[in-house]
């Protein structure tokens, strides 16, 4: 049997629980001579506050960004379904990386620059090789056929505790997923953390398969092969003409982890928030206030000085 749980507001995003050191405020100093042709954020827990929204501070700084000829490029974890929300948190401009990096849409020319899915025997055969080393599973699913569509249900089996207020399909395990590809597969333990649960999933999933990450919701996410916010921020940087290695970027949890390592590798500049995951400090190369402190807009906001 089918439940639906009705749509919410359609420029409404999620509230993102503030976790230690979301409030922290950091004295930035100098931050040297190095200024960025572009920046790209992550969205929750980074650049919005904890109650989902942009505060005034952030948004100018975001506009002054602009204002001098640096893009601000959103790179998140959310769905197509969530683009009406995602494309006024970032004014309408630009270019949007959505999906962890699988739909990628140029928001000036409305138009799709990346759309991939995982083939659903591809997506079946993954989700039970990590069963195989966790035990049974409770999965969600983007139905990459439906979820271009604003705030079209995402199709989830009884007893996931889909944590937000988002229109969604409860359905029995056996009909979770559909005939067609998916953008993204969730999978949620009833007995391992978020952290544990992708340790082993890691441990059993061969990139050329799926990549398999999470973003601080208590569970994982299994995507197409080569589908990471780093090859995400990528198709965007080729419609802007700027190189990694001029890309400022902020995050905090593991699914940014590729784009941190990128923009590393290549001489950029990456910034945890406060907040942020043990990972994600450990790996950024600078670090900025919480992100109900406005650590981005302060960031941003000392590089302009």
């Amino acid at each position: 049997m089918t439940a639906h749980i009705p749509a919410r507001a359609a420029n409404t995003l999620p509230k993102h629980s503030g976790g230690e050191g979301s409030d922290v405020v950091l004295e930035l100093g100098d931050l040297g001579p190095w200024r960025p042709q572009l920046v790209a954020t992550d969205l929750d827990g980074t650049l919005l506050t904890s109650q989902g929204t942009v505060s005034d501070r952030t948004r100018a700084a975001m506009d002054a960004s602009w204002a001098a000829g640096v893009p601000v490029v959103g790179v998140t974890g959310r769905g197509p379904r969530l683009l009406d929300s995602v494309r006024t948190t970032l004014g309408g401009r630009g270019v949007a990386v959505l999906a962890q990096g699988g739909f990628v849409v140029d928001l000036d020319a409305d138009e799709v620059l990346r759309a991939v899915g995982l083939p659903r025997d591809e997506a079946h055969a993954v989700v039970a090789a990590i069963e195989a080393v966790t035990g049974p599973l409770i999965i969600a699913v983007e139905d990459a056929a439906t979820q271009s569509e604003a705030l079209t249900p995402l199709r989830v089996q009884h007893g996931f505790d889909w944590p937000y207020p988002e229109p969604a399909d409860l359905l029995p395990r056996e009909q979770v997923l559909p005939d067609g590809p998916v953008l993204k597969v969730f999978l949620r333990s009833e007995t391992l953390g978020q952290d544990e649960l992708l340790a082993l999933a890691l441990s059993v999933t061969d990139s050329s398969a799926a990549e398999v990450t999470h973003a601080g919701l208590g569970f994982i996410e299994v995507l197409p092969p080569g589908i990471t916010k780093a090859t995400g921020l990528a198709v965007a940087l080729e419609r802007f003409g700027v190189p990694m290695s001029e890309v400022l970027v902020f995050g905090d949890m593991p699914n940014d982890l590729p784009m941190i390592h990128a923009v590393n590798a290549a001489g950029g500049r990456s910034v945890a928030v406060a907040n942020a995951h043990p990972a994600v400090l450990a790996a950024a190369t600078g670090r900025t206030g919480g992100h109900d402190a406005d650590g981005v807009a302060r960031y941003l906001e000392a590089l302009q000085k």
